[in-house]
């Protein structure tokens, strides 16, 4: 038995314990090779990686921050297009209906969160739904004050009337990259999805939001 690798190893595991007080990987072994993968992983080099200000003394942490929010108001852009001329009056009506498709029934609750929505606007879209008849609801057979949506076939058919062109958006989104970068670039996207979901699941008010959340995880060690 190869005993220096086993105390590697181990001490590998000590360290992703220690590191993962919270929780950002699942305790296992897929998070731990998760974690074996974002910090012991061939990264390119700082000094080979250029963004906007960055001779100015610009963080990365605000070139990300600004580079999700373009990115974000281009896909609303081509979203519009998607949609343009058609019986949707906004985004969120057909990625509520495409969830639906995907992931079948589910409480409003459960419908507003998977969109990342505050409660009102998630309702209000509902609502819209309701009205246009893409989809239904009923009371739920464990709750009856919980209600469960699903789409009906009037919503699918309005769905697909559309789909070609929400496809062609898609793609037009992940623009020029190859199918390695699209894989490694989901990779990082769900381990931030993973971040920030958790938070986004404890309702914290506004107020104490970023107090909260920097008080609790330690951002100076990455």
């Amino acid at each position: 038995m190869n005993y220096k690798l086993t105390k590697d190893v181990i001490h590998l595991l000590e360290k992703f314990d220690s590191e993962n007080k919270n929780n950002l990987y699942t305790a296992d072994i897929e998070g731990f090779k998760s974690w074996i993968s974002d910090n012991h992983s061939p990264t390119t080099s700082d000094n080979t990686i250029y963004w906007d200000g960055k001779e100015n003394g610009r963080s990365a942490e605000s070139a990300i921050s600004t580079l999700l929010v373009h990115l974000n108001r281009y896909a609303k852009t081509y979203s519009k297009s998607a949609i343009f001329d058609s019986e949707f009056s906004t985004q969120e009506e057909f990625i509520y209906l495409i969830n639906l498709k995907s992931f079948g029934e589910m409480s409003k609750t459960e419908l507003i969160k998977r969109n990342v929505q505050e409660k009102p606007v998630g309702i209000l879209t509902i609502n819209r739904l309701i009205n246009q008849k893409w989809v239904e609801q009923k009371d739920s057979d464990l709750d009856k004050r919980t209600k469960i949506i699903s789409i009906t076939q009037k919503g699918l058919d309005v769905l697909e009337k559309q789909m070609n062109n929400i496809r062609k958006a898609t793609r037009i989104v992940s623009g020029n990259l190859t199918n390695s970068e699209k894989n490694e670039l989901i990779r990082l996207l769900n381990k931030l999805d993973h971040f920030h979901s958790e938070i986004f699941g404890r309702n914290i008010d506004t107020k104490n939001l970023i107090e909260t959340v920097y008080s609790e995880y330690s951002f100076n060690n990455n």
